[in-house]
């Protein structure tokens, strides 16, 4: 090599060297996106927010909450799932991101366990089996049998199409063996309130929401969706009681675009779990039942692969449909 080719050498691989060395090291380039595909202000979003703050204090980078709604949640997945494996995008997901793959099909446009990098599971949280005032009924095994008795005279009130709150009524339906007619609403609150006021009947309701009405004597509790009574209604037993193997909790969880490297999942695992199992998030989250779990990625992996299953297989049972 002559002495131009040297120096010509030396120049470029000092280039590469100092061009290498001006990329910051994760998380410290740009700030952090989590996209949630629901709007503002329900339990998702609030999770979410609540995670974000925690996270950019822990990782000292500014962690945004970017509400991308539609299609059930899965327009904000599909942006996730298209996005680099880099750190700076994330996903919050609940129940909707397990259940979309049965219910819409092949009209989904990723993979909901291949094509992501599950960080951590948060929460699960129950749900409660809600009736107006004047329905003659006192638990589950009373709404089976007047269900049976008037097969598709019965309705739900249906908070959200492939929400874990329909997912609710259709396992119950499908395991209690019943015919009980969806009346589908954009979200739990105003169908609740239709409860409340006597239009619709029954409704599974996330216990967070309906406890308020509960207790002020506006609508009956029938029955909760977990295995063990909830500390919040300690008097309602679970529908498992009636309908044994019954369950249908919603979950929360935070994921990454596939092939994120290990380092940067080891850091989001630990903040994130980390901010799962703070003081503040548990005294939140336990009276209403919900556990909070921080699980490992393994672990949540191993849930989303059996959550898809099941709800694949209760909307293939029952029929359900996104609209």
């Amino acid at each position: 090599m002559n002495k131009r080719s040297l120096l010509t050498a030396l120049a470029l691989g000092l280039g590469a060297s100092w061009a290498i060395a001006q990329v910051p090291a994760w998380p410290a380039a740009k700030p952090i996106r989590i996209l949630v595909g629901v709007t503002t202000g329900g339990t998702t979003d609030t999770l979410a927010r609540f995670l974000a703050q925690e996270l950019s204090r822990d990782l000292g980078q500014t962690v945004l909450v970017e509400n991308r709604v539609g299609a059930g949640g899965n327009i904000a997945a599909e942006a996730v799932a298209r996005s680099p494996g880099d750190g700076y995008t994330l996903l919050f997901v609940n129940t909707s991101h397990s259940v979309n793959m049965g219910l819409y099909g092949s009209r989904v446009p990723y993979d909901a366990v291949k094509d992501f990098t599950p960080i951590t599971q948060v929460s699960t949280g129950p749900a409660v089996l809600v009736a107006a005032r004047d329905f003659p009924a006192r638990d589950a095994k009373d709404v089976i049998a007047l269900a049976k008795a008037q097969p598709g005279k019965l309705d739900f009130a249906v908070g959200g199409l492939g929400t874990s709150i329909h997912m609710a009524g259709e396992l119950f339906k499908m395991t209690a063996g019943v015919d009980i007619v969806n009346i589908p609403y954009k979200g739990s609150n105003p169908a609740l309130l239709d409860v409340v006021g006597g239009q619709v009947k029954l409704m599974f309701a996330p216990v967070i929401n309906a406890v308020p009405q509960i207790k002020a004597g506006k609508v009956k509790a029938l029955g909760v969706t977990s295995t063990t009574r909830v500390p919040a209604l300690p008097d309602v037993p679970p529908i498992a009681d009636v309908l044994p193997g019954y369950e249908s909790t919603a979950y929360f969880g935070l994921l990454a675009p596939a092939n994120l490297p290990r380092d940067i999942l080891a850091r989001l695992h630990a903040a994130a779990a980390k901010a799962a199992q703070s003081p503040e998030l548990r005294s939140r989250l336990e009276p209403d039942g919900s556990r909070v779990l921080g699980s490992t990625p393994e672990e949540f992996r191993a849930f989303l692969v059996a959550d898809v299953e099941k709800w694949r297989q209760v909307v293939k049972a029952t029929g359900a449909k996104p609209e």
